[in-house]
């Protein structure tokens, strides 16, 4: 009986909980989700696009092309200019069949919007399509 009496005046004393393995795992669980995110492709370049009624959601693996206000035309954050385009893609889609997507500012010429799609088909894109703005349900 006495050995009972030992081990719960033993247990009265100061514990602690040591939380640094619970620390360590949200840590890992904080650099799993940080390293799985998906990042969104952008052009590198404001482009205020119109609105449309209906869109589809594209594939995320696409060659992506702005048109500015001003009629520059910018992939991947550097001006390449109309003639850029058709070299552009042609390289592009020499190993895959990626889409071409076309952002273009509300406020760009609708001649250089023409020709880079223009470019693109001579290139051999087999899609090309136009970003736009979803319209807000009424």
């Amino acid at each position: 009986m006495s050995r009972f009496r030992s081990a719960n005046q033993e247990d009265s004393g100061d514990s602690s909980i040591d939380i640094s393995p619970l620390i360590d795992c949200v840590f890992i669980l904080l650099i799993f989700f940080i390293v799985t995110t998906v990042f969104v492709e952008e052009t590198g370049v404001e482009v205020d696009k119109p609105q449309a009624t209906s869109s589809v959601k594209l594939e995320k693996s696409s060659i992506l092309i702005a048109v500015t206000a001003q009629g520059e035309v910018v992939y991947g954050g550097r001006e390449i200019g109309v003639s850029g385009v058709q070299p552009l893609v042609k390289r592009m889609t020499q190993k895959e069949d990626l889409p071409v997507i076309v952002q273009v500012d509300r406020a760009a010429q609708a001649g250089i919007f023409v020709r880079v799609i223009d470019e693109a088909k001579l290139a051999g894109a087999k899609k090309v399509s136009i970003a736009t703005l979803k319209q807000a349900a009424l």
